[in-house]
């Protein structure tokens, strides 16, 4: 660079006579359908809650008001309860770009371990019920070490881990049920979550759905408030990447492993509250509907990007769905049908929105 007789350089003077925007862009005016893609990805929970309103109005419209029925309405709430605990815990490992086929599993040998140990072996129940919650927690903590030490695909993973729970809960409990009457002899503590708050007009609330909402609340917190919800969010955006910028990936996606699993144990107290029961049978559809669940909240299957609130939206839809189908007499294939079309109008939906950020 030169300089002139007047002390100004040849590069500022070339500047000056030049035009004074450094660089101009075209702006588009975006389209409607851009706007309205826009909107949904910032905004996940959109979709389910519109669609919640829309199932709600209809199956409303088409049964003349039973579906609005306050027991109707709390047999819904109570039914999507397990469905929300179960979706929690999977919420967690879809966002890091993973899946856990044994979320159900682990619930059930939780609730085994539980009452098998109050009642068959009269352990006080101040010490079967940790027990039950650590079982869940080693579960997931299982999960997570062959997830991040073996390198392995958590669809492989778990998959396999769901063969090895399932063939232990037959171990433990010999495939044998145990009664109420044993249960509430030995262990009432354990049915303490399927008990009802009554409401008033046939309207009740379950202690199992008011720990769902707790659990909720929490989970939401650590997702959205902490450094711990931001690595699982960057995780599972791009885990090279998250790597990169110094998060412990592995250690991250252990703890979110464990953590789902400690969910599972807690959702295996409810179950025995809601079937009021120990039964190695469980709830076979269980861990299916919490993946539904997921994916109609919003979740998306390939990670960063999902909310607790839309896994709630989520389970509240297949409960609707429910309840809906059975009051107008539809045959409950017809419930799979329109599950499985939920599934896969998500699925395509999050593709079109996650075009946005392409």
């Amino acid at each position: 660079m030169s300089d002139d007789a007047s002390g100004v350089t040849t590069a500022e003077r070339g500047l000056g006579s030049g035009p004074a925007g450094v660089a101009s862009f075209e702006d588009e005016a975006p389209g409607a359908g851009r706007r309205i893609q826009h909107f949904f990805h910032q905004n996940p929970t959109a979709i389910p809650a519109i669609i919640l309103l829309v199932a709600v109005a209809v199956f409303g419209f088409v049964t003349g008001g039973r579906f609005f029925g306050s027991l109707n309405l709390s047999l819904i709430l109570a039914q999507v309860t397990l469905i929300a605990l179960l979706g929690t815990a999977q919420t967690l490992v879809i966002i890091t770009a993973g899946i856990d086929l044994s979320v159900g599993a682990i619930m059930v040998l939780s609730s085994i371990i539980m009452g098998k140990l109050a009642v068959d072996y009269q352990v006080p129940v101040a010490i079967a019920f940790p027990a039950g919650l650590l079982t869940g927690l080693l579960c997931g903590f299982l999960n997570g070490l062959l997830v991040t030490a073996l390198k392995l695909p958590p669809f492989i993973v778990t998959l396999g881990t769901w063969s090895i729970y399932g063939a232990l809960i037959t171990l433990v409990s010999n495939a044998a049920t145990i009664r109420a009457q044993a249960l509430d002899q030995y262990a009432p503590f354990l049915r303490w979550m399927g008990a009802r708050i009554p409401l008033g007009g046939g309207a009740f609330l379950m202690y199992g759905s008011i720990l769902m909402l707790l659990v909720a609340v929490v989970i939401w917190y650590l997702l959205s408030r902490t450094a711990f919800g931001r690595h699982v969010y960057a995780i599972g955006d791009d885990a090279n990447a998250a790597r990169l910028a110094g998060i412990q990936v592995n250690r991250t996606l252990l703890g979110v492993y464990t953590l789902a699993g400690l969910l599972c144990g807690i959702a295996g107290w409810v179950l025995i509250g809601r079937v009021g029961a120990v039964s190695p049978l469980g709830n076979q559809t269980a861990n299916l509907d919490a993946i539904t669940a997921v994916v109609i909240g919003g979740t998306s299957l390939f990670g960063g990007r999902g909310s607790i609130l839309g896994t709630l939206f989520g389970a509240l839809i297949v409960g609707v769905f429910d309840s809906g189908l059975s009051l107008t007499g539809v045959d409950p294939l017809w419930r799979q049908l329109t599950v499985g079309a939920l599934i896969i109008i998500a699925v395509a939906i999050d593709q079109w929105i996650r075009r946005v950020s392409a």
